[in-house]
């Protein structure tokens, strides 16, 4: 008889994950906060659309290159351990941002954007580091019959801290000024550390047979391209975040298309998220059951179809309902890929095979938000939305033609 708990909030009644996904809110809280207030402060001191996309490659450069190491020191040292290291240096990232609005750091940008790229770059080494420790530490405060639940009380907890961060970020930055909006960053930042600290310590899988990290990265990676369904899984996003994506122009849309203020840029950075919520707390409750293959295709192609109708739109309450259709959308692949993803990886790789995972998903945003200001400022800021969006189509039905085991995958458990 199984002895864990059951139903639709069996995950969260575990004391130790309550305490991992509360520490994960404080931290998306905080991210998504400083990512509001970094961004609007870059343009007003820029007025250039490519310093937008700059700021996410600050961010994937150095996300990119600690990645495949970061999963490979995951799968050989106390997750936990890491973890925490990682957050204290978001802390200090944190920090540094409130460091320069003050009065005796404030003339270190004012004439350059350079130091808060180089904090960003910071945070971005963290964040590689980060992102395999959590993904292969959180199955192993839940037993794996709970794998589907967790990730989707985790999904919910995740995209209602990014909608309460994104708004309050614009709301604490248009009312109360960038000191009040970064010394929130701060205090959430250290709410998480703490209860990262009073999670319990778990021991590791067995490490695998591999000698010496390359070996062992080596086999993370052939793991990830030799199975057909994560591999598929992962490119279809890959591609649909690096094309079809237009969050990094928003501060653009919101300013000279949509004619509204920092006020309004939270309001519709928070509003993917809006209808991510709303798709993971109704999945906690009715999990997909049969062609998960199927919906994940249709949902990356509505995606895109959502974004090039926000870049057509003049009108602020249909470019946000075309938001919130977006963030539905790209919430059901989020829950359906990393579902396999824990499902299919064996314990002791998991590290490695999010470190993958993190370069194909995680940093393309990053990437897509280097993408978004380049073809920006090339081709105009609505046609790179519109262009992107067809990209986005033409990925999955290229996917769709080829990947026949993707196409017929039916269960994601």
């Amino acid at each position: 008889m199984n002895n864990f708990p059951t139903g639709p909030y069996a995950s969260i009644k575990i004391p130790d994950f309550r305490l991992f996904i509360s520490s994960r809110f404080c931290i998306t809280l905080a991210i998504q906060i400083q990512s509001v207030v970094v961004a609007w402060q870059v343009y007003a001191i820029t007025k250039d659309p490519l310093s937008l996309g700059l700021i996410g490659l600050a961010e994937a450069i150095p996300s990119i290159s600690v990645s495949l190491y970061a999963g490979h020191v995951a799968d050989i040292m106390q997750r936990k351990k890491i973890i925490v290291t990682c957050i204290s240096t978001l802390l200090l990232c944190s920090s540094l941002l409130l460091f320069f609005t003050l009065d005796i750091g404030a003339g270190i940008i004012t004439r350059s954007v350079v130091p808060i790229y180089t904090v960003i770059f910071i945070s971005g080494i963290a964040r590689g580091f980060l992102t395999p420790a959590l993904f292969s530490f959180m199955p192993q405060l839940v037993p794996r019959e709970l794998y589907t639940n967790a990730i989707s009380w985790n999904s919910t907890l995740w995209e209602t801290a990014t909608i309460a961060g994104l708004a309050l970020g614009g709301l604490i930055y248009g009312f109360y000024g960038i000191t009040s909006a970064y010394t929130i960053d701060v205090s959430l930042t250290l709410i998480g550390l703490v209860l990262a600290i009073s999670v319990g310590n778990k021991p590791l899988p067995e490490i695998t047979a591999e000698e010496g990290v390359v070996e062992k990265i080596k086999a993370g990676l052939r793991f990830v391209f030799h199975n057909k369904i994560i591999l598929s899984a992962i490119s279809l996003d890959l591609f649909a975040v690096l094309f079809g994506g237009a969050v990094a122009l928003l501060p653009i849309f919101a300013e000279e298309i949509l004619h509204t203020g920092p006020i309004g840029l939270g309001i519709l950075r928070a509003a993917p998220s809006i209808g991510a919520v709303c798709t993971a707390f109704y999945i906690t409750h009715n999990p997909i059951t049969k062609h998960a293959g199927k919906i994940l295709l249709s949902c990356v192609g509505g995606f895109g179809v959502c974004m090039i109708l926000f870049a057509l739109s003049t009108n602020f309450w249909l470019s946000l309902f075309l938001l919130i259709a977006s963030g539905a959308f790209d919430c059901i692949s989020v829950i359906i890929r990393s579902t396999l993803l824990q499902t299919l990886t064996p314990e002791n790789m998991k590290g490695r095979v999010s470190a993958v995972n993190h370069i194909f998903i995680g940093s393309s945003n990053e990437i897509g938000m280097f993408e978004s200001g380049v073809t920006a400022r090339s081709f105009g800021t609505v046609r790179s939305v519109i262009l992107g969006g067809f990209a986005t189509l033409l990925v999955v039905s290229v996917m769709a033609t080829f990947s026949k085991s993707l196409r017929t995958l039916q269960r994601v458990q």
